[in-house]
């Protein structure tokens, strides 16, 4: 099992910055990988970042693209989400999710327990 805990979120103003942390511990996470998403109220969580933890580049969805950035310390076991120039459609909760497929193909998910960010204009 893999246990991820967020941690960093809280109110900004707009065009201000956060750091998300997501601490996780459990298995190794080689095989995973790790991803941020946000549900902002009323609406249905969404894809925001993800990268391998064996390293490369960061996917983003296009509304953060330049202004978010994940990383991830293999020493630290922790993944990072620097989010700057924030806006207000940012608000919402944000989720750690590690991810990877077992041996049919199957996709595994585990989630934080969520971390709030509320942008105000």
């Amino acid at each position: 099992q893999v246990q991820l805990v967020e941690s960093g979120g809280g109110l900004v103003q707009a065009g201000g910055s956060l750091r998300l942390s997501c601490a996780t511990s459990g298995r190794t996470l080689s095989p995973y990988t790790m991803g941020w998403f946000r549900q902002a109220s009323g609406k249905e969580r969404e894809f925001v970042a993800h990268i391998s933890w064996r390293g490369g580049r960061g996917l983003y969805t296009d509304s953060v693209k330049g202004r978010f950035t994940i990383s991830r310390d293999k020493g630290k076991n922790t993944v990072y989400l620097q989010m700057s120039n924030l806006k207000s459609e940012d608000t919402g909760v944000y989720y750690c999710n590690a991810r990877r497929r077992d041996y049919a193909g199957r996709v595994l998910d585990h989630w934080g327990q969520g971390t709030q960010v509320t942008v105000s204009s």
